[in-house]
């Protein structure tokens, strides 16, 4: 037993901080009907044209217009309900939306009647940016101002890009996809890319990040990247790109895109490709269709032999990383963990950390 579980184990649970945790994620569809209604709630205030929402539909109609994410969400809150009790956190879990049922608002709503006081919010994303990070918050202070004055203090564990389970769970992931390849294959980490001002401005503002290019964002990915590839094998050549760009081609977002990158890929003769999507934490459409779908496709016409590595979704080392996490707040004395140079994100976000984009 590792020293971080073991204080979970002989701690009293019965005075920690926390009554309840809160799952914290983006939605999906549950049916065909639900697309575009679903499609519109994540575009709201953004000036979408509705040929645009039209295209994005037609992914989820392709997988019969339900999204793999609640379904995964709900297999990660069984997970961590066995290994929390396993761990000696008797903790309800509660599950909560961004864009979809259930939605946030109303899983405090309940929480509130549920007599919860202090919740601690774990939220699908590993790394700093707006729509992975502050939205979240605004998320969060919609659904306590909807509770009212008695809804719950809630907190949020810290980015976990650079925990030792999070980066086991890709590496484990990767070896997979490398069996599948060529020998001498590279390595193409993938990540959402979002507009290049939204990259820059990620992080504390009183952060100096100068020398590192887009931001926050992209220096956690990198170091993600970097941990998942010395796991592995030190010697892999490895790259990061983009995928599920929806931004207007007149607003700059972060590039290469995948399908860009495999065609450079080919053309320099690379002997295959092993794709590791690890700015993901569960295979949901923009991993089952951007890639498994279209950069699928392109590989294939490029005659590049292509193998698509899983994300963290209920991988034992993930699980339990998530519930370290639960543990660095709630037990006295537990270390937090973390690998490489960047050390342990912070778990206070401070005063104007990763601002939300300016919309025309």
């Amino acid at each position: 037993m590792s020293s971080d579980a073991r204080l979970v184990a002989e701690g009293n649970v019965a005075s920690a901080p926390y009554g309840a945790l809160l799952l914290l994620s983006f939605g999906g569809p549950d049916g065909p009907n639900d697309v575009l209604p679903f499609l519109e709630n994540v575009t709201r205030g953004r000036g979408i044209p509705r040929e645009r929402l039209l295209g994005v539909a037609e992914h989820y109609y392709h997988f019969g217009g339900v999204s793999p994410i609640n379904a995964q969400n709900q297999a990660l809150v069984a997970a961590l309900r066995a290994e929390l009790d396993g761990r000696g956190f008797r903790l309800p879990i509660y599950w909560g939306n961004r864009n979809w049922e259930p939605y946030v608002e109303d899983v405090i709503i309940r929480m509130t009647g549920d007599g919860v006081r202090r919740t601690l919010a774990i939220p699908t994303s590993a790394y700093s940016s707006y729509s992975a990070c502050r939205q979240y918050w605004e998320d969060i202070a919609r659904g306590r101002a909807a509770a009212g004055p008695d809804a719950p203090t809630i907190d949020k564990v810290r980015h976990f890009f650079n925990h030792p389970g999070f980066i086991t769970a890709n590496a484990d992931a990767l070896r997979v996809a490398l069996a599948a390849v060529p020998p001498g294959s590279r390595v193409v980490y993938t990540a959402h890319s979002i507009p290049v001002a939204m990259a820059e401005s990620s992080g504390p503002a009183a952060l100096d990040l100068h020398d590192h290019d887009g931001g926050l964002y992209v220096r956690e990915l990198r170091e993600t990247a970097a941990l998942v590839t010395a796991a592995v094998d030190p010697s892999l050549a490895w790259d990061l790109v983009w995928q599920s760009r929806s931004g207007p081609p007149s607003v700059p977002w972060l590039d290469p895109d995948v399908n860009d990158h495999l065609t450079t890929l080919a053309a320099a003769g690379l002997p295959g490709v092993a794709l590791a999507p690890i700015g993901f934490v569960s295979d949901h459409i923009e991993v089952l269709w951007d890639l498994d779908t279209e950069a699928s496709q392109t590989a294939a016409s490029l005659g590049l032999p292509f193998a698509r590595a899983a994300t963290a979704g209920t991988h034992p080392a993930f699980v339990s990383a998530l519930v370290d996490l639960v543990a660095e707040r709630s037990v006295p004395g537990c270390p937090a963990r973390a690998l490489g140079s960047m050390g342990p994100s912070h778990d206070v976000c401070p005063v104007g950390c990763c601002p939300p984009p300016r919309r025309p």
